[in-house]
């Protein structure tokens, strides 16, 4: 199993930098950030302050959207990382979540997320594109860098598109049922369209937290809330009998959402999170409980955990991962 971590862009930039480095001396693969320009800095100004300071680390977006950014500047931002980094740059969009709602803008649609990410993609690599009526080619772009495209969402179109074109598969969720359950929607699409269902990479995105678990749960219960806004769109989006109640029925109680404390410990948009969800949705306890709860999810056919270090004791928790949890799931190849 790989593992990244997502920082949310609240802390100074010498702090951010910081925990990147000390990341990457941890073990860590992959360095992700959220990209909500109004709630939170410049994800790209960021981007770049990570890659001057990291050597093997892949960092990427987690995630971007096809409507905030315009596709065709986006794949601009991502081609001269990849010439900063020597190629190593990944792509993380979804239809938009944080970024849109703030703006009173709601998500995209499918339809434009596969468009945009593909133009992404091609022009990134160097090759041309048709975009809006227009050919497009980016003549400087480094050649030779590939730029590996992950789908986040959750219903049965995200499950077909990362099926049909993506590299990977971002699932915002620690729960292992539900994600084997989503894992054999994006194969079963991947085979549909003629690809090696193995090839598609899934990344488990939650935070983690090690102490004692009621400590731990407190520091979590935001994320439920959050991935509830997803979850809301899907139950509009779906009949009831495509999506299982495991995923569905704990956003009955749910009340609103102020995207103003969006993803923050402590917050009052996780008042009707329980603890069953909170403990399910993430990874809470001791060290032996994080190293049960990853293997399951290597089980269930995860290639990386994606740790949402915005917890508190953010400097401590990569320690703790470094020291003690990678070294143990190093050998824990997915199903």
């Amino acid at each position: 199993m790989e593992f990244g971590f997502t920082l949310k862009p609240e802390h100074s930039l010498t702090r951010h930098v910081a925990i990147t480095r000390r990341a990457e001396a941890a073990g860590f693969d992959y360095g992700w950030i959220f990209d909500s320009h109004v709630l939170w800095r410049e994800a790209y100004v960021l981007l770049t302050l990570m890659a001057t300071a990291t050597e093997r680390m892949r960092l990427g977006t987690c995630v971007t959207n096809p409507a905030t950014r315009e596709p065709t500047v986006t794949a601009s931002g991502l081609a001269t990382l990849q010439e900063l980094t020597g190629g190593r740059m990944d792509l993380g969009i979804g239809r938009g979540d944080s970024a849109r709602r703030v703006l009173g803008k709601p998500p995209t649609s499918m339809a434009m997320l596969e468009e945009a990410a593909v133009v992404i993609r091609d022009l990134a690599e160097g090759r041309g594109a048709e975009y809006e009526g227009a050919w497009l080619e980016l003549t400087w772009a480094p050649r030779g860098f590939r730029l590996p495209l992950w789908i986040a969402g959750y219903g049965p179109k995200a499950m077909d598109l990362a099926g049909r074109v993506a590299d990977g598969l971002m699932l915002q969720f620690a729960d292992p049922d539900l994600i084997a359950w989503l894992v054999g929607q994006v194969r079963e699409a991947a085979a549909k369209a003629g690809r090696d269902p193995m090839s598609i990479r899934v990344m488990a995105a939650a935070p983690a937290h090690v102490a004692p678990r009621d400590v731990a749960r407190e520091r979590v219960r935001w994320f439920p809330a959050l991935v509830g806004n997803h979850v809301v769109d899907l139950v509009n989006r779906y009949p009831a009998s495509e999506l299982p109640e495991s995923l569905t029925g704990y956003v009955r109680e749910r009340q609103g959402y102020d995207y103003l404390h969006h993803a923050e410990v402590g917050s009052s948009n996780a008042a009707f999170v329980s603890d069953e969800i909170a403990d399910r949705f993430s990874i809470i306890g001791g060290v032996d409980e994080h190293i049960a709860k990853l293997r399951r999810l290597a089980e269930a056919g995860v290639d990386q955990f994606n740790l949402y270090l915005m917890n508190g004791d953010e400097e401590e928790q990569v320690d703790i991962y470094g020291r003690e949890i990678i070294p143990a799931l190093r050998d824990a190849a997915r199903a």
